[in-house]
């Protein structure tokens, strides 16, 4: 029923103020003239090529989130703070944490714990209440 009524819609010529008016919805329709089927892969690709090899070496593209600011440059990895490079370390789950000696765990691993076990204590606590 709601495909007919769509049909019906697209033959009738109605003005794009009338129909954002009424808060009716329409349906974006693809360009017939567009070769390579959907997803624009050809016209990214074209966008890409224009990107100098200069400028991808230099920014970091497509990281500007700001209409007038530029892409960030990238630095020499001496000039990045030592924490960034420790961002993907792995770090010990909670079922490791509880069979160490808690007295023995190092500040970080310690608050790691308590803020995971205080998680897991809630979501235990959400599902009794929840199954009663």
């Amino acid at each position: 029923m709601a495909l007919s009524y769509i049909r019906s819609l697209r033959s009738m010529n109605i003005p794009k103020e009338l129909i954002q008016m009424g808060g009716c919805r329409t349906f974006a329709v693809g360009s017939k003239s567009k070769k390579g089927g959907k997803g624009g892969a050809a016209a990214d690709a074209s966008k890409a090529s224009t990107i100098s090899n200069e400028v991808k070496a230099t920014a970091v593209v497509g990281a500007n989130i700001l209409k007038d600011g530029a892409n960030p440059k990238i630095l020499q990895d001496s000039e990045y703070s030592g924490w960034l490079w420790h961002l993907l370390d792995k770090r010990p789950a909670l079922s490791e944490l509880r069979r160490k000696d808690i007295e023995s765990l190092p500040y970080e691993d310690l608050k790691r714990f308590v803020k995971l076990d205080n998680r897991d204590r809630i979501k235990e606590n959400n599902s009794i209440r929840a199954k009663n």
